[in-house]
């Protein structure tokens, strides 16, 4: 990946969502990095110089918004979304609060890539 590019960097512990979502993402023409938790963000390592934060709310190791917000404090300020299934309005409200946008499963039509697309302004 080109150090110029914009990275989608998608975490979700699901392998097959996982593969899947790189697989998709990367048709639409994003590049794209696949982490199961996020780990080489948190030890300070992102790929590329910028991007877009793609994470699963229910992760093995806690939830996605709290994840965001310990990358956020590790300096790695990317646009984020949120991936879950029906919301409960506590959460959009706190994501609403974090400026993370969330994109509700399952994943239909060009929902998220379109909010990836307008995370990178376009």
């Amino acid at each position: 990946m080109a150090a110029d590019l914009p990275v989608v960097y998608v975490i979700d512990d699901n392998p097959a969502v996982l593969g899947s979502l790189e697989f998709a993402l990367r048709l639409e023409g994003f590049a794209v990095h696949a982490s199961a938790d996020g780990a080489d963000l948190l030890a300070g390592r992102p790929p590329g110089g910028w991007g877009c934060l793609v994470v699963d709310y229910n992760l093995q190791l806690g939830n996605g918004l709290d994840l965001i917000a310990r990358l956020r404090s590790r300096g790695i300020l990317w646009p984020a979304i949120l991936m879950t299934t029906a919301p409960a309005a506590a959460l959009r409200e706190r994501a609403a609060d974090a400026g993370i946008l969330i994109v509700e499963k399952p994943l239909l039509g060009d929902a998220l890539p379109d909010a990836i697309r307008r995370s990178f302004g376009g």
